[in-house]
């Protein structure tokens, strides 16, 4: 039996991974993690992950950039496995994460879906047959409660056809000039309850290849996390993502 902590339980993604959870033989949330307390919940919530006393094979985090200091200390100091889904975190977080992934087995992704890193490679791949002379853009589309833009997975997405010569442009309204030829373009939409929306677009003179998905569930991320968590367990300590999973 894998037994997790939930970080960020009473959130949406929180919700799901518990309510699939249940479907899942092998696999038991034995404590969460959450300011928000549902005393309704069939395991116990705390307010700080440090107050948990219950006994854990793996994290799934799924909360705030902010918890994640706390969320590395305490999973170091357990040694017990982490995933890092949460969306948002900047370098200095990436930095802890990579430093973590010194001490104990530490797998961290822009996006848990299984189709969206299928989508990653085949975007690094039509990169490598077109070259140069097709403009890239990427365009994704999120609810209207997603407050970090771009997307994880965007940037996800940009890295993976980026050479190391491709500048990112968020905003073109602020310069009128053409298109520079070493510009990834990435444009955010927010609304309504889009779950996410990625595509990239290779435009080139008289034709133009777009790669595509869609989520229509917050299942798939949760199915992708909860995969990740029977994975990781008795890895050696060292930084995983979906590749290495896939």
């Amino acid at each position: 039996m894998t037994k997790i902590i939930l970080c960020g339980c009473q959130g949406h993604m929180g919700k799901t991974i518990t309510e699939l959870a249940k479907e899942k033989d092998g696999l038991e949330i034995v404590a969460g993690v959450d300011l928000k307390n549902d005393l309704t919940a069939s395991y116990p919530i705390y307010s700080e992950i440090a107050d948990v006393r219950e006994q854990a094979d793996v994290i799934i985090d799924f909360s705030h950039p902010s918890l994640l200091e706390s969320i590395l200390s305490y999973a170091t100091e357990q040694s017990i496995p982490a995933i890092i889904a949460t969306t948002g975190n900047g370098e200095a977080e990436i930095e802890k994460i990579h430093a973590a992934a010194e001490k104990i087995p530490m797998f961290f992704t822009y996006n848990m879906s299984l189709g969206i890193n299928l989508l990653t490679g085949l975007a690094a791949k039509a990169k490598e047959v077109l070259g140069d002379g097709f403009d890239i853009e990427i365009i994704e589309k999120h609810h209207n409660k997603k407050i970090d833009a771009p997307s994880g997975t965007a940037l996800m997405l940009a890295d993976a056809v980026n050479d190391g010569s491709f500048e990112y442009v968020y905003d073109r309204h602020s310069k009128r000039e053409a298109r520079g030829k070493k510009e990834i373009g990435i444009s955010s939409v927010r609304g309504g309850s889009i779950v996410g929306e990625h595509s990239v677009i290779f435009a080139g003179t008289d034709e133009v290849v777009e790669l595509k998905h869609t989520a229509y569930s917050k299942k798939v991320f949760a199915a992708g996390a909860l995969s990740a968590a029977a994975w990781l367990i008795n890895r050696p300590a060292g930084l995983y993502d979906m590749k290495d999973m896939m």
